[in-house]
């Protein structure tokens, strides 16, 4: 599968004040976007792995560092957990 590439216009100035070269911003930028999609719930826990090119361990710590939970359950997924506990 060919990949797509988005461009991005980015003034050197804002490199110096990031103290970032071109690739370092790339990763930063392709890392901020995976997490932002995945908390607003339009990617998987995978695909926005995938999208970061972190390793899943990579990316949980940056989700972390971020304050973005790997998981939100729903009131009804933990109502239904705490009754499936109940019953064992």
């Amino acid at each position: 599968m060919n990949n797509i590439v988005i461009p991005v216009n980015v003034t050197p100035d804002i490199l110096i004040a990031l103290n970032e070269n071109e690739q370092e911003l790339k990763n930063h930028f392709q890392v901020s976007i995976a997490i932002m999609l995945f908390q607003e719930g339009k990617l998987t826990f995978g695909k926005a792995v995938q999208l970061s090119g972190l390793t899943r361990y990579e990316f949980e710590k940056a989700l972390a560092k971020n304050n973005v939970p790997v998981s939100n359950p729903s009131v009804q997924q933990i109502m239904s957990d705490l009754n499936k506990l109940n019953n064992l």
